[in-house]
């Protein structure tokens, strides 16, 4: 289709003279409302495209979350349904050390770590329920893995189960030797004993024993933890000899001299009968006054066991434990008596003896004298004894 130009008359321009331009063809051109038609057609498809790669996006990344939230959440979801405890009495082998004043919480988390029980809540539970588990005693415990709780329970409260560094001290043993059998039961090394002794605070020493440990060791058998420092094991030693002194009825005044003449008693004396007739002795020689001359105050200066009597040059020693030399009592202690020389120092029998003598060193058969002539007799057994014994004496 032709069309005319028009001229523009806003500049008052008339119609072209160019004939040219007058009879041109001229392209057609779409109206603008169909071009606008077009465009927005394409615009919609571009914003189907979008929305529909957007719509895919975000399914992909809601099933991506999905994915690792099952992921994430499914062991804690199984862990509510699943059970805290093992079934059963277990297998292998396990060692869990309990420690005295430990909760039925701390016993459990020790089990749980050790892999005795699956959790820690769940052996709880069975020791609230077992109003025994409060007697579960301190030591090392032979356990099994993968126990029931109530199983785990059972074993702790079975004292076959159970192993605890143990040891006996016997009456009459000096502190070095009460040390060095501390030491040997406990696997601590001797100098950890030997420096706690240096240490009479730590020790719990009462003032009367001026710093010395001698003679507050009281013998006994012990069950020390684990864990124990050589001066909580002495500490508990001393602590025990202040008790029994208490329950004696022995003031601090009167502690050293009791413990003093308790070690001699026990030194002295193997009959239980004759430790207070030889504690009568020695007060029967304080009062008189009367050197004391008990060869076990001389065996302490010199360290010296395995032989009865003692040599001339011992007697001479000028020690003042050497009741030989000295008058009265030694200044302390010369062993760790029990609770029966304790008993007799603190009650003597009642008698009249001056002297006493072991006329068998090994039944320890002791006869006693009121005056030399008697005690004289009593020596010569003793000495017949001692050439009958070669070695002994």
């Amino acid at each position: 289709m032709k069309r005319r130009h028009l001229g523009s008359s806003i500049f008052g321009d008339g119609p072209s003279d160019d004939p040219a331009q007058e009879g041109a063809d001229v392209p057609e051109v779409a109206p603008a409302s169909r071009r606008d038609g077009r465009r927005r057609s394409e615009s919609v498809r571009v914003r189907g495209i979008r929305r529909l790669v957007v719509l895919l996006v975000t399914l992909g990344l809601v099933a991506g979350a999905g994915g690792a939230a099952a992921f994430v959440l499914w062991p804690m979801v199984s862990g509510l349904t699943a059970s805290n405890d093992y079934t059963g009495v277990g297998k292998g082998t396990a060692s869990v050390v309990v420690h005295g004043g430990d909760t039925s919480r701390t016993i459990g988390t020790a089990l749980e770590k050790a892999g005795v029980v699956k959790t820690a809540k769940a052996f709880g539970d069975a020791a609230a329920g077992d109003p025994r588990s409060g007697s579960i005693q301190p030591g090392t415990y032979a356990l099994r893995t993968n126990m029931s709780a109530a199983s785990a329970l059972a074993m702790l409260l079975d004292p076959v189960n159970r192993t605890v560094p143990r040891v006996t001290i016997r009456e009459g043993l000096w502190a070095s030797e009460v040390i060095g059998a501390l030491a040997a039961a406990t696997g601590r090394p001797l100098a950890e004993y030997q420096v706690a002794l240096k240490d009479p605070a730590m020790l719990g020493l009462p003032a009367a024993a001026r710093g010395n440990a001698e003679g507050y060791l009281f013998p006994s058998t012990y069950e020390f933890e684990t864990n124990a420092t050589a001066a909580d094991q002495l500490h508990t030693m001393v602590a025990k000899t202040l008790e029994q002194l208490d329950t004696l009825g022995v003031g601090d005044d009167k502690m050293q001299r009791v413990l003093t003449i308790g070690s001699i008693v026990e030194a002295e004396a193997r009959a239980t009968a004759d430790l207070p007739k030889v504690a009568r002795v020695i007060e029967n020689r304080l009062a008189k006054p009367m050197r004391l001359q008990m060869d076990s105050t001389v065996h302490f200066v010199s360290q010296r066991r395995g032989s009865a009597g003692t040599t001339r040059a011992e007697r001479q020693s000028g020690s003042p434990y050497n009741t030989y030399i000295v008058k009265g009592l030694p200044p302390g202690p010369i062993n760790n008596p029990g609770l029966s020389a304790m008993k007799a120092a603190v009650s003597p029998a009642s008698g009249p003896w001056m002297y006493f003598v072991a006329v068998n060193p090994d039944t320890g058969a002791t006869r006693f004298a009121v005056d030399p002539a008697g005690h004289e007799a009593n020596v010569r057994l003793f000495q017949k004894w001692c050439s009958d014994h070669a070695g002994k004496c």
